[in-house]
């Protein structure tokens, strides 16, 4: 329950029009409430003060200019309402025009096709019914009614999960009219690397879907990178436009995803970059992190080409903290400092031995790093990957493909919380890799200085612990070795942000050694720092480190130009969809389905592991057409009284 005083979001009747959204934010912008919210789920007012026939009109205004057009009710429906209620606010209407507003806009709800039809007159609709009065009140008095100030925003249940809030709706739909070089435009406005993210993203946006309360949602991932490999396929590049120069320089610490991010749309913006690099080559962890049997290097490679198009350069082979300094980049004349170093450093196991320096003991990012560059680090024929998460995965499956017959994955936990994507998990059981699940680490064992075994002991699960997983609980008196000639563990990672910082410094670290910044800025407490992706998160995910690259470009730039850094109305409507929810798991569907998503051909297993190819290939052109056909085009608008 909040200060609410009119609602009609939710069940009406057995709340009393007295609940609002769940968990919606008191405030939007610095200072200034949220007075009123008007969405797809109907209203609720928390000033009295706010105009509801206005901010209906204002409401309807902004879902006419999103009306796709496609089908007749919508597009001329939207048109009438918008009209009526232009009318009734300059102080024109009749009463026989509430009817003619409850009328269309229940056609306009039944008849439309796409879901900016069936939701936007909800709200509408729903003031007719219980605030009747308000729009006869304002007939009545035959004066005009000022116009308030609102913002507005279009979102979808999928949009609204994915961390960058891609128009995915609006990019499949171009797939759809087989105009693939708009929808890789559309995509670049949120996302700078389309081929690598769909290759490797962990797709929240699928799991968001309303196709998936009909049968399957849709392949959003794969769609997104036929849309990049189409362009690739034709040797065509898109016509970047940039703003005129900028004076000002900003420097990036990393060539990760979310430094890379940073760098493009800073770069749209006018700005030249720097991005100082301790590797040989762009991409980060996605580059020496992810095999290139799932993200092949030419493609990371020829995306990051389109930061450097636009200005950018790239440092290679230098380590800021050590060759250079924050203040060495403040006095060549860089404005801003965008920090993206991300997670490189491996956690420990905690396990007896661990530390020995044994030979054939190494980390999973060592492990995958040295792979990266054409390694095969570790000799032997069994190996035993200890983890749960993707990079365990991609261990195992390297090890496959540098030789080893007899791979392993140990898990403390069962493969119900198993972090690691599960289209990962079934590929790496096909390919011949053995799981043992509810097994814990506790002692290496060596002989000569050479691992030869690793001591387990076997666990239960028992209650959930901060991360929502039942805790693994030991088994006592149930410890057991397992023979092996190799040990990677790839239980997690850890931030370096320490070795990039000064010591003396308005910038913070959390006790994880992450940054603490502005969680809508990504501003840190020295106004000229910046930070992103992994480095303030922690591990997390390659799309969520290129939103944040995104965001703080956008904030960089602002402070730039004003010497200010604020939140936009974009960033509050985002935050208010993030928090409000747009996604209802348990909604109930008009009509069954009876369609299944597009999956690409994939190498067969005793095939793939021969090499590091890539495994998946592309959707062919009819099978994204009509993949793209299976969307709904669930978009939702929402609109805030300031």
């Amino acid at each position: 329950m909040g200060n609410v005083i009119f609602s009609t979001w939710g069940d009406w009747h057995s709340s009393g029009g007295r609940v609002e959204p769940e968990g919606l934010p008191k405030a939007f912008g610095q200072d200034g409430p949220l007075k009123a919210f008007m969405g797809w789920g109907g209203v609720f007012v928390r000033d009295a003060s706010v105009n509801l026939v206005d901010m209906a009109r204002a409401y309807m205004e902004a879902a006419k200019k999103e009306s796709c057009g496609q089908c007749f009710p919508c597009r001329l429906g939207t048109e009438q309402l918008c009209a009526l209620l232009a009318r009734i606010c300059q102080g024109e209407g009749a009463e026989e025009d509430v009817d003619r507003l409850e009328h269309l806009a229940r056609f306009v709800m039944e008849s439309a096709r796409c879901n900016i039809g069936q939701t936007a007159p909800r709200p509408l609709l729903d003031l007719l019914s219980y605030r009747r009065e308000d729009f006869l009140s304002v007939i009545e008095s035959g004066e005009p009614v000022p116009e308030g100030r609102y913002a507005v925003r279009v979102t979808a249940p999928c949009t609204n999960a994915c961390p960058s809030h891609l128009d995915i709706p609006g990019y499949v739909e171009k797939i759809r009219f087989g105009r693939t070089d708009e929808s890789l435009d559309i995509v670049l406005r949120d996302c700078a690397l389309p081929g690598t993210i769909g290759r490797v993203c962990v797709r929240p946006c699928e799991s968001n879907c309303r196709r998936a309360l009909l049968d399957e949602p849709i392949s959003i991932k794969y769609l997104k990178r036929f849309a990049a490999d189409e362009e690739r396929a034709a040797g065509n590049a898109p016509a970047e436009k940039a703003a005129a120069e900028k004076k000002e320089k900003v420097a990036i610490i990393g060539a990760g995803p979310a430094g890379l991010s940073c760098a493009y749309y800073l770069g749209l913006g006018g700005y030249k970059t720097t991005i100082f690099e301790s590797l040989p080559e762009p991409g980060g962890m996605a580059a020496v992190g992810i095999p290139d049997y799932r993200l092949p290097r030419p493609v990371l490679r020829g995306e990051v080409a389109r930061m450097e198009r636009l200005g950018a350069e790239i440092r290679y082979n230098v380590n800021v903290g050590r060759d250079i300094s924050l203040a060495d980049l403040t006095k060549q004349g860089y404005k801003a400092v965008f920090i993206g170093v991300g997670a490189p450093e491996s956690s420990e196991m905690r396990c007896e031995g661990e530390d020995a320096g044994y030979q054939c003991f190494m980390t999973g990012v060592e492990f995958l790093r040295r792979v990266a560059f054409g390694e095969r680090p570790i000799e032997g024929k069994k190996i035993l990957v200890i983890g749960g998460g993707n990079v365990a995965m991609d261990c195992v499956r390297s090890a496959l493909r540098l030789g080893f017959t007899d791979v392993n994955l140990v898990y403390r936990r069962t493969e119900a919380e198993m972090p690691a994507d599960p289209s990962e998990v079934q590929e790496a059981r096909e390919e011949g890799v053995k799981i043992h699940f509810l097994l814990a680490p506790v002692r290496i064992h060596a002989k000569e200085g050479k691992v030869t075994g690793l001591e387990c002991q076997r666990m239960e699960l028992g209650e959930p612990d901060e991360s929502g997983r039942r805790r693994p609980v030991p088994i006592e008196g149930s410890n057991f070795i397992i023979e092996t000639d190799a040990i990677v563990p790839a239980i997690g990672q850890i931030c370096v942000v320490d070795c990039v910082l000064p010591e003396k410094t308005q910038a913070e670290m959390t006790r994880y050694k992450t940054l603490v910044v502005d969680e809508m800025t990504f501003q840190s407490g020295e106004p000229h720092i910046f930070g992103g992706g992994d480095c303030i998160t922690g591990p997390a995910t390659l799309i969520g480190a290129l939103a944040a690259g995104k965001k703080a470009a956008a904030h960089i730039a602002q402070y730039l130009e004003t010497g200010k850094c604020q939140p936009s109305e974009t960033d509050w409507m985002e935050k208010t969809f993030e928090t409000l929810g747009v996604y209802d798991e348990g909604e109930k569907m008009p009509f069954p389905g009876h369609t299944r998503c597009a999956h690409p051909p994939v190498l067969d297993p005793e095939v793939r592991i021969q090499s590091f190819d890539e495994v998946e290939a592309t959707l062919s052109p009819s099978q994204a057409i009509h993949e793209a056909e299976r969307c709904l085009r669930c978009y939702r608008i929402g609109m805030v009284a300031v």
